[in-house]
């Protein structure tokens, strides 16, 4: 009788426990954070001398100003105290852009009411790529301007900008869609204009990772 009183007191004992075991876990899991690096804390390498010659210090995303599928400037101005996606596409691109703007189209269900977070497309292709142009591709992509923008620019603006500001290889193709290079990458941008993050715009996996740690950014790790 004393084994068994013995053992009944501590299943007890243990059936007590696993309240406050459950509460210490979650208190400790609360505690965890989710860390994003800053990405070019050091400034960024310029091995083929593309780029102006910066310094060593925190690099953020240069001004810039181009239109969107409205004619309307957006720009580095718009980007200031939001969380910005951005890639880089052409509307008559016959490879990647497709799948690039399906996966984007995720993202933008996913923020489409989060006023704090807006996504820039912008062409590598500007002088096709009008605002008209623009704006069919949008309307196919259910865009809304001012929360998911296609932006065209000056040429040689839009190359320095995806490869000295995003840091992002880009080829011109000179109108033929075939000979046209640019990353898959879709671009995690911070409200300081910091880049936290690449995620490949063909990878369904990747485009999760980025809504992730876009929700992280915007919320914190609270």
């Amino acid at each position: 009788m004393k084994g068994l009183r013995l053992l009944q007191g501590m299943v007890l004992i243990c059936i007590l426990l696993v309240p406050v075991l459950i509460f210490m876990f979650l208190k400790g899991f609360g505690n965890n954070t989710y860390d994003i690096p800053v990405f070019f804390e050091k400034g960024v390498e310029n091995p083929f001398l593309e780029c102006p010659i910066g310094d060593t210090t925190q690099h953020y995303i240069p001004d810039f100003t181009f239109v969107n599928q409205l004619g309307n400037p957006v720009g580095k101005a718009q980007m200031e105290g939001k969380i910005t996606i951005v890639d880089f596409f052409f509307t008559s691109c016959p490879s990647i852009c497709p799948v690039m703007s399906s996966e984007m189209e995720r993202v933008n269900d996913m923020f489409r009411d989060e006023p704090n977070v807006q996504i820039l497309s912008i062409s590598i292709d500007p002088e096709f790529d009008t605002p008209e142009i623009l704006k069919e591709y949008a309307d196919k992509h259910k865009a809304q301007a001012g929360k998911w923008d296609f932006l065209s620019g000056g040429k040689a603006e839009t190359y320095q900008l995806a490869k000295c500001g995003f840091i992002l290889p880009t080829l011109d193709g000179f109108g033929v869609p075939d000979d046209f290079a640019h990353s898959d990458k879709f671009v995690l941008v911070d409200e300081l204009g910091r880049i936290r993050g690449y995620y490949s715009g063909t990878n369904r996996e990747d485009v999760d990772l980025l809504m992730l740690e876009a929700k992280i950014l915007l919320y914190g790790n609270e």
